[in-house]
């Protein structure tokens, strides 16, 4: 596969201090990144058909993300998905 060709996000995500398993945390994050809620509070995934934001999916990749790393880390590491590259540069500047 080429590597122009990118439709996970998680590809872009840098992994957060304390995830003991990269794999898991990365599928979480791309299923977080699908069952986002848009503007009127619904989830955006034409799987859950406009169901009330978090939906099902978007709990259980949460979830999914805590279990793949450190319990302790810290709360900005665990934050939405989108929010991780902002933070970090934030911590950076």
């Amino acid at each position: 596969m080429p590597d122009t060709i990118r439709n996970r996000s998680s590809l872009d995500a840098d992994l957060p201090r304390g995830v003991t398993d990269p794999l898991l945390w990365r599928a979480a994050y791309d299923v977080a990144a699908a069952h986002r809620p848009d503007g009127s509070g619904r989830c955006e995934s034409l799987l859950c058909d406009g169901q009330a934001a978090p939906c099902d999916a978007l709990t259980a990749a949460h979830r999914a993300m805590e279990l793949a790393g450190d319990r302790h880390a810290e709360r900005a590491e665990r934050a939405e998905p989108g929010i991780w590259r902002t933070e970090q540069r934030r911590r950076a500047a």
